[in-house]
């Protein structure tokens, strides 16, 4: 297929996906970065006031220099608008803090689950009726 056919083809993907005007199509195909392009893609399609490349990059401009949206921590990729103010902060004190926050972002982290045993998983996964044994055997010590 010729290059500029299927230039045309994504052109026309995209104003059929989104909405936009052949010239607002172009930009975001022509788009520099393409993890900025797929930002601008998604608040195409899930924002009803945005209906333009220019209104697109305006909001992804105006997210990243809100000072929320600053990486706090290299290491665990928490966000200043994350910050835990029971610990040191970040996420990388998962596993020390006890801390609200923590519980409110691990559900980006697939180990984690509140309801489920840490060892065997039981109770976990949404299924709450999970029966864990893990301890069984410590309970038999006890009652002799």
């Amino acid at each position: 297929m010729p290059k500029d056919h299927a230039r045309k083809k994504a052109l026309a993907t995209i104003k059929d996906l989104y909405g936009v005007k052949h010239a607002d199509a172009i930009a975001l195909l022509d788009h520099p970065d393409a993890d900025e392009r797929e930002t601008l893609e998604r608040y195409l399609a899930e924002y009803v006031d945005i209906n333009t490349y220019r209104e697109a990059v305006d909001y992804l401009r105006q997210e990243q220099a809100d000072p929320r949206n600053q990486l706090l921590c290299e290491t665990c990729g928490w966000t200043n608008g994350m910050v835990c103010p029971e610990c040191p902060g970040c996420g990388c004190y998962n596993d020390q803090c006890s801390g609200w926050r923590h519980h409110e972002y691990a559900d980006d982290d697939p180990d984690s689950d509140p309801y489920g045993c840490p060892e065997c998983g039981a109770g976990g996964g949404g299924d709450p009726y999970g029966e864990c044994c893990c301890y069984e055997d410590d309970d038999e010590v006890e009652a002799a």
